[in-house]
């Protein structure tokens, strides 16, 4: 058993699943269901980054240890994020009837929670295969669809941090052009 995970362990760690969109890449527009404050609704990116910029996370599993805490971590951040005119959006492959739930308990009515769909997963290159959704991955995308900010990693220290440092970074920049 403990070979078996061991094995697994390295199996995850190295695979190429983890590997995210590289900063400066475009990012691709999608629409899915999403839920605000446990009511259904829908997320467009492009509309979305209308706005200022997105902070799109996904998390493997909601009400897992780990997808909790970031999820309340980035709810006790949002009005930093919203100081700086970027939103928030967390994806997982949960169904709507959970991340009703989630949204209320977890994210606080902070921020929407969506399904990360099939074609979602693979174009942002999210897929964990052995539990059939999404691993954790943090992108912050600018108004002009270009990825600023982006970070896998299993563990939750790091994504709320370094998205905010980089939402505070593109606030500085665009802000000297105005």
């Amino acid at each position: 058993m403990k070979r078996f995970a061991i094995a697994l362990a390295l199996m995850i760690s190295a695979s190429p699943a983890f590997a995210a969109l590289k900063p400066g890449t475009r990012a691709t527009d999608f629409t899915t269901q999403a839920v605000l404050a446990g009511k259904a609704d829908t997320f467009n990116l492009n509309k979305a980054l209308k706005n200022g910029p997105v902070v799109l996370y996904f998390y493997p599993k909601a009400f897992t240890s780990g997808c909790t805490v970031e999820a309340h971590e980035f709810s006790e951040s949002a009005d930093d994020f919203a100081a700086y005119g970027a939103s928030i959006v967390g994806m997982s492959a949960d169904n709507l009837e959970t991340l009703k739930r989630f949204s209320v308990e977890a994210c606080r009515n902070k921020f929407m929670v969506g399904i990360a769909t099939k074609p979602m997963i693979k174009n942002y290159a999210v897929s964990m295969p052995m539990m059939g959704g999404t691993n954790r991955t943090t992108y912050v995308i600018a108004p002009d669809g270009k990825v600023l900010f982006a970070y896998a990693q299993l563990g939750v220290k790091g994504h709320v941090s370094g998205a905010l440092n980089a939402v505070k970074a593109w606030h500085a920049a665009n802000a000297k052009r105005k």
